[in-house]
């Protein structure tokens, strides 16, 4: 089976090709939803990440409070590398586990949608990686409008991630979504994999 690794940097419509892909048939696996899975109550990342920042981390309804956890490492540094260091691990064998499972299941193409790919060095868990590409100004302008920050708050997250320039120089294959939606939809389609 064929496993690519599917990335791009904050609004550059990454989440929307995923969808695409799965419209055409595609197997995607989200890093996202793994990261969820790794601490979900009364797993093992879960309670990993209790003994490490407390119970005031746990929301009422018994689960992570994602929103206060993330408000905390998001701080400190130090404290985002101790989370990492729990739950990439975990994210990372529930992936291999994932792609196990698809590739025993017959399935050919699998892409996994990861967001900070080149971030954590990941290129090699790949036999291809596609960027979904827009430049910085698109970026900034989508995600102001979509996550209602700041652009000082947007460029700041921007600037803790590998600039899209140098992604697009790493991946092997780009997804130019600069465009319209409908440019971006027939590029997915015109996409053989």
């Amino acid at each position: 089976m064929k496993w690519v690794g599917l990335t791009g940097g904050m609004g550059t419509g990454k989440s929307t090709v995923a969808q695409l892909l799965r419209e055409r048939g595609f197997a995607v696996v989200d890093a996202d939803d793994l990261a969820r899975r790794a601490v979900a109550a009364n797993t093992e990342g879960f309670k990993q990440v209790v003994a490490a920042f407390g119970t005031e981390v746990v929301g009422a309804s018994g689960e992570l409070d994602r929103s206060r956890l993330g408000k905390f490492v998001f701080q400190r540094p130090d404290q985002l590398l101790r989370l990492e260091k729990i739950i990439h691990p975990i994210v990372r064998q529930l992936a291999l586990a994932e792609r196990d499972r698809l590739a025993q299941s017959g399935c050919h193409v699998a892409f996994y949608d990861v967001p900070l790919l080149f971030e954590k060095n990941l290129e090699n868990m790949f036999d291809e990686v596609i960027l979904v590409y827009a430049p910085e100004s698109a970026q900034v302008s989508r995600v102001v409008k979509r996550d209602r920050l700041s652009e000082a708050e947007v460029r700041a997250r921007l600037a803790a991630q590998i600039p899209i320039e140098e992604k697009r120089r790493r991946a092997d294959r780009v997804i130019d979504n600069s465009g319209t939606l409908e440019e971006l939809r027939r590029q997915v389609q015109g996409l053989a994999v």
